[in-house]
């Protein structure tokens, strides 16, 4: 979908808008926030080519819910750091759903950085920050520090998303990679240039059990020691 779609491109949204029940249980009392997000996405997300018209009626079950269950992941008042975030997929439904955890919403173009700025501040969500920049950069990561968890979705293969993601783990934190049902068979061909990265321990967890489909993450932890080897650098 272009970028410079026009506002009649936008399907009936409210006979769409209506959340299935799930939403009760993932965003609870934010779920009017929720709400606010999905017209967000099915607005200006489609203006700003971030979503297409068709994507719509599958927002919040491809991609509103199934970003905010790895919450399910995610110890109380951990830091986040969202990698190519996009369309703020999967930091902002996580930062709804989960208000005590500080998310940090890292994408490298300048459209999609505005729309998350703008997304972020219409839905008044005091836990998220937006950082313009690449992972891989070193100012980027000089800027943000470290994190408790990294998390992404359809950003890239996992060999690559590790060289990403690693340097902005603390020793003992978690990479979150959102995959879907590849997720082990790239665990197998990447494992041993993960392992190079200081991410270990890779393995496929399904969160989301209330969901019509769980959504399949593959979970790595940074190693102490490959934090200590970094600091010194």
């Amino acid at each position: 979908m272009s970028s410079d779609a026009q506002p009649d491109d936008h399907p009936d949204l409210d006979s769409l808008q209506t959340p299935p029940a799930s939403a009760d249980a993932v965003f609870g009392e934010r779920k009017e926030l929720a709400e606010g997000y999905w017209r967000i996405l099915a607005t200006d997300g489609i203006d700003h080519g971030l979503m297409g018209p068709r994507e719509v009626p599958r927002l919040w079950d491809r991609h509103i819910l199934n970003c905010a269950v790895i919450g399910e992941l995610i110890e109380k008042n951990e830091i986040v750091f969202d990698v190519g975030s996009g369309a703020g997929l999967p930091g902002l439904p996580l930062a709804i759903a989960r208000p005590d955890v500080s998310i940090t919403l890292i994408e490298p173009l300048l459209r999609r950085s505005t729309f998350l700025e703008r997304a972020v501040q219409t839905l008044g969500l005091e836990n998220v920050a937006v950082v313009r920049g690449r992972a891989e950069e070193k100012a980027v990561r000089a800027g943000v520090g470290l994190a408790d968890v990294v998390t992404s979705r359809a950003v890239a293969p996992l060999e690559r998303l590790a060289k990403w993601s690693a340097p902005l783990v603390r020793g003992g934190g978690r990479m979150i990679a959102i995959k879907g049902s590849s997720a082990a068979e790239e665990i197998e061909r990447d494992r041993a240039v993960v392992g190079r990265t200081g991410i270990s321990d890779l393995r496929v967890i399904t969160c989301g059990a209330i969901l019509e489909t769980p959504t399949t993450v593959v979970v790595g932890t940074k190693a102490e020691r490959a934090a200590r080897k970094q600091r010194r650098r």
